[in-house]
């Protein structure tokens, strides 16, 4: 039975991830209709705390978009890669990472690409080197994000190992920014001049737009920038320092005891309070926070992270022993696979969050250590190995030279060496990180 629950499993996996957006959720639906009244299975349930934090993420940095702070801190990003184009290569990955680990999104990306393109362009380099390399980048940026929707489902499902906010990043911030910058630098010589490129050109091609803010827009998108960077530091702060968190008193078996405030209340109060605040402060509109592509991305997340991991939770708990016993002799002798098993899902769900709400349990259930947990953690980055996600198919777009390219077998693509490069040394990095620091 066990092998016929698998197939539906991986077939709407495979399926919602063909059709894209919410459609991974809603296809895992069906799978959870099988489950629960065809086969018996348990119904499981959805990550309810993990779905928590991300929608109160996003909701503050939607309000932090309509008040005009995303696109603020994109011009500080443009600027920097125009007042030095000589350096494109290693500065477009190097600004790309820190936007979105600011950010909590690679929907900044979008954005930061045509200036790439026509930055590399005037200096004559080869496009296809920062380009490549940016896209992996931001790929990376979102795993040390503090509170991206991977780092949240992340810390929801370890915190029970003690493994706290501030650790996850002491391992994951320094191996993945010197993982792109060994990304950077195995693409820093890559092919060709565009002038003696076969398919690529020095053409001027169309100017990048800038967004201009001035006035009180400026001041209202200032303001809600640093609000919400306010914001980040508090929740790195109330993850450091434990005495910050506030105790209250709660009856068990008629008699009081204190608990403390636990850091995914702390993240959810903190950032609902930020998304208020930007509304009632910088004068965010809520309908332009609904409409605008942070609440569509983040919604199209929920949908899929609630879709898959209850989907998930139900195959798992249908066939615990079964799994337990099969997977916990496996990772003992050969851990690395759940670092295989990571990055091949990745590839498979295009989410690095709905990858970690789907596997993670697994892992957890067989008794990995925390330190392999969070140093296989960066494998989670396969999404460029199909050239289909949004980010590739976008770079290749904006590169009018033609040097950024899909190859003509497929996967022989711009991305496909600097992301292999990044994502394992990152892994290698993060497991020696996190080793050293005994979790």
């Amino acid at each position: 039975m066990i092998w016929v629950e698998l197939v539906i499993l991986l077939a709407c996996i495979v399926v919602g991830a063909r059709l894209g957006g919410i459609a991974l959720g809603a296809v895992a639906g069906i799978g959870l209709i099988i489950f629960v009244f065809v086969l018996g299975a348990p119904p499981g349930g959805p990550p309810a705390v993990v779905l928590g934090m991300i929608i109160a993420v996003i909701t503050a940095l939607a309000t932090m978009q309509a008040a005009g702070g995303l696109d603020y801190l994109v011009l500080l990003a443009q600027r920097i890669l125009r007042r030095n184009p000589q350096y494109i290569t290693f500065l477009a990955p190097l600004v790309t990472y820190v936007l979105v680990v600011a950010c909590s999104t690679q929907h900044v990306v979008y954005a930061l690409l045509p200036v790439i393109a026509e930055t590399s362009r005037k200096a004559g380099v080869r496009p296809e080197r920062p380009m490549s390399i940016s896209v992996i980048a931001a790929q990376h940026g979102l795993i040390a994000s503090p509170i991206s929707a991977v780092t949240v489902a992340s810390l929801g499902m370890l915190a029970p190992l003690g493994v706290s906010l501030p650790k996850i990043l002491l391992v994951i911030v320094p191996s993945t920014l010197i993982a792109v910058m060994v990304g950077a630098l195995s693409v820093a010589w890559r092919g060709a001049p565009i002038e003696a490129d076969v398919g690529g050109s020095n053409s001027s091609g169309e100017e990048a737009k800038v967004t201009e803010l001035e006035g009180q827009a400026l001041t209202r998108a200032r303001g809600s920038t640093l609000l919400f960077l306010l914001g980040i530091v508090f929740v790195v702060l109330l993850g450091i320092v434990e005495e910050l968190r506030p105790e209250y008193r709660i009856l068990v078996e008629g008699q009081q005891q204190y608990d403390r405030l636990n850091m995914a209340a702390a993240i959810m109060i903190i950032m609902l309070g930020v998304a208020g605040l930007n509304m009632i402060i910088f004068k965010a509109k809520p309908e332009t926070a609904m409409k605008g592509s942070i609440m569509k991305g983040g919604i199209t997340a929920v949908i899929s992270i609630l879709g898959v991991a209850w989907l998930g939770s139900s195959f798992f708990e249908h066939n615990r022993e079964f799994i337990v016993q099969g997977i916990s002799g496996m990772i003992d002798h050969y851990p690395w696979v759940y670092a295989i098993g990571l990055f091949v899902l990745s590839i498979m769900l295009f989410s690095q969050a709905a990858t970690v709400v789907t596997l993670m349990p697994v892992a957890l259930a067989a008794g990995m250590p925390a330190a392999l947990l969070v140093g296989f953690y960066p494998a989670v980055n396969g999404l460029f190995v199909l050239p289909t996600y949004g980010t590739v198919l976008a770079a290749v777009s904006f590169d009018s030279t033609g040097t950024t390219r899909i190859g003509k077998y497929l996967l022989n693509h711009s991305f496909m060496i600097p992301g292999l490069v990044t994502t394992a040394t990152a892994v290698v990095l993060a497991v020696l990180i996190s080793s050293i620091a005994g979790f």
